[in-house]
């Protein structure tokens, strides 16, 4: 994952409502086991080892946050554990088929999330989260960013 995706991420993270957190990611399982698959093809295994378990963890925190008192939600719980196990499989056996199918069923489940969060109009997880603003001014091609409210305390309230 590059500096920038990781910034956009942390954005999108601090506006972000339930369903859209677990579009986040679900995108952060598919761009980690993309990159774990650039690795394999290198013969870079120490780098593929590293992304599998960063997709695993983030399979984990979905895995963490599943409800039990929905049945559906039990299935979802059932297929993270599967992706885990595909993913484990791929950092032992160094298997490009099992990184596949990780991706072909993560990106299924991704839009599935995508749609259903267009839709949820919950608010943010976040409530005191900086509000970041950008836009194209200025020229052509530069980005300028304006940060709102940085006088607002962002700590913990009484």
């Amino acid at each position: 994952m590059t500096d920038e995706q990781k910034q956009q991420f942390t954005r999108r993270i601090t506006n972000a409502n339930k369903t859209e957190m677990i579009v986040i990611l679900l995108e952060m399982v598919l761009i980690y086991t993309q990159d774990a698959k650039k690795a394999l093809d290198k013969q870079d295994r120490e780098t593929m080892q590293t992304e599998i378990g960063r997709a695993k963890n983030c399979l984990k925190e979905l895995q963490n946050s599943v409800n039990f008192e929905n049945n559906l939600a039990i299935k979802y719980f059932e297929i993270y554990l599967f992706l885990r196990r595909e993913l484990s499989h791929a950092a032992v056996a160094g298997s490009k088929e099992a990184l596949d199918n990780v991706c072909s069923i993560v990106s299924d489940i991704h839009e599935t999330y995508r749609k259903l969060s267009e839709a949820d109009t919950s608010r943010p997880i976040m409530e005191n989260a900086q509000a970041v603003y950008a836009g194209l001014t200025y020229g052509k091609n530069s980005l300028n960013e304006s940060l709102t409210g940085q006088d607002i305390d962002r700590g913990f309230r009484a």
